[in-house]
């Protein structure tokens, strides 16, 4: 972060000091939240968890290098004393954004946040120095905490918006003012919570709202829920996707035999050809996203393109490809799911299975529970089972309680008898299943929600060859 004194600190978040020998003393270093992660000249935020109090290793915190302790009481240590760490935190990270004068890129969106947040990071990478949101730390304490990190070398501040209910965005967005706002889609993720898919584009459409009138809103073409947010900004309006009217545009979408994208990028300043490094035609929405924000910042197709040819994946467990030594292929994509993701991800299975499947090789998806889907639970989970089916994945293993069951039973409606879906209690049932009936050539997609942990059966499959493993 920009160098700070414990007296400006003090003033940006109204704090008071305690046991503070020299309000000079300057935080050079991060922000952090884990002592464990502390390094000369950091500061770090303490926070009360339900499991684990920050303020009982403020001591630790100090003697591994931290200059200050920022609190929500006195600790022993050097400390500016605040009522809320929270909104302390997040002032403090709209004071240095200001004092940097970097260029915020935010986005939201039901479904990709992650994967294109990635990707922008990547493209503009290439550029100058940028700064962007690790795995998915895009709540009130993960987005400070990046924009934190920023220098006065940086140019590019890409960060990641999630919400929870309305009015999370643009409590985010007031953090750290966005020039470029991105909004990829609205789908069913957190119904639940929202009640409908259009109290989820109220939400994710403040993103658009606080943008200025000299930013741009990039909307995807080919939501009609999404596009709709033009009307509620003042900044000018981009759209992407594969829509004729789209400013940055694919064509030519197709799957390579091994199931990567591939399409012409098409902006307002010419066309170039992209093939994608990841893995389902989901991501070809997520590269035009990323292109168009790129396009915005000056960079030309053949850079963009080639920047998306070249681009990987940055967050773990995400469509994340490892090819076993004995010819079994691994997709973990466990970090989350949700009704768009879980297709989408299916497809994708389908897809890479293609060429194997000719040769003898099977599709496996390992699916587990969709969180915070409400009443659209069991309707939900259906759907994903007979997904499955027409998609003709050899196997489907549904794993876990109740919505396990209605996967399976989805698949069985649909048509799926004898052996080709069964239900198991748990990831080892899992795990052992597997096991026992992989063979070379086997693709196996693993995913469900993030409380599930189904990251473990992904985790144990590669763990039991010998050998390296290719990571695509």
């Amino acid at each position: 972060m920009i160098a700070l004194s414990l007296a400006e600190i003090a003033g940006i978040v109204g704090g008071q000091p305690h046991d503070v020998p020299d309000l000079s003393a300057t935080v050079t270093g991060p922000v952090v939240i884990d002592s464990r992660e502390v390094r000369q000249g950091s500061l770090f935020a303490a926070f009360a968890g339900e499991r684990v109090d920050g303020h009982d290793y403020a001591e630790r915190a100090v003697e591994a290098g931290a200059v200050a302790v920022l609190a929500a009481r006195p600790v022993g240590v050097p400390a500016i004393v605040v009522d809320d760490v929270v909104a302390a935190l997040g002032a403090l990270a709209r004071a240095a954004v200001e004092r940097l004068g970097t260029t915020v890129v935010a986005l939201t969106g039901s479904a990709g946040k992650t994967s294109t947040k990635d990707l922008i990071a990547q493209i503009l990478e290439r550029k100058a120095p940028t700064v962007w949101t690790p795995g998915s730390l895009n709540n009130e304490i993960g987005l400070p905490l990046t924009a934190l990190r920023a220098t006065a070398e940086t140019r590019h501040l890409v960060l990641e918006m999630g919400a929870r209910g309305i009015g999370h965005i643009e409590y985010l967005a007031g953090l750290t003012p966005p020039r470029i706002g991105l909004v990829l889609n609205v789908g069913s993720a957190h119904i639940g919570e929202f009640g409908s898919r259009e109290a989820i584009a109220q939400a994710k459409g403040e993103l658009v709202e606080v943008l200025p009138e000299d930013g741009a809103a990039v909307l995807n073409a080919d939501d009609p829920l999404v596009r709709a947010m033009a009307s509620r900004t003042k900044a000018r309006v981009i759209l992407f996707g594969e829509a004729p009217d789209a400013d940055v545009r694919g064509e030519n979408v197709r799957l390579t035999d091994d199931g990567r994208p591939a399409f012409a990028l098409h902006t307002p300043t010419g066309c170039s050809d992209v093939t994608l490094r990841l893995y389902g035609e989901h991501h070809v929405s997520n590269a035009l996203a990323a292109a168009a924000v790129a396009h915005e910042l000056g960079m030309s197709v053949t850079e963009i393109a080639d920047a998306l040819s070249g681009a990987g994946t940055l967050s773990r467990w995400r469509m994340e490809v490892t090819e076993r030594p004995d010819g079994v292929t691994v997709v973990n994509d466990a970090y989350n799911a949700n009704p768009e993701s879980m297709k989408a991800a299916l497809r994708a299975l389908a897809a890479m299975g293609k060429a194997r499947q000719a040769a003898g090789g099977r599709t496996w998806a390992v699916l587990g529970q969709m969180a915070e889907l409400g009443d659209a639970s069991l309707a939900e989970h259906d759907a994903v089972g007979r997904l499955a089916v027409r998609l003709n994945v050899s196997k489907l293993v549904a794993v876990g309680g109740q919505e396990a069951s209605w996967l399976q039973l989805g698949a069985y409606n649909e048509g799926s008898w004898g052996e080709e879906s069964v239900h198991v209690s748990d990831a080892q049932a899992a795990v052992d299943l597997l096991r026992s009936e992989l063979r070379p050539g086997d693709v196996v997609l693993v995913k469900a929600s993030r409380s599930v942990g189904l990251e473990k059966v992904a985790l144990a499959l590669l763990e039991t060859t010998e050998g390296e493993v290719a990571v695509r």
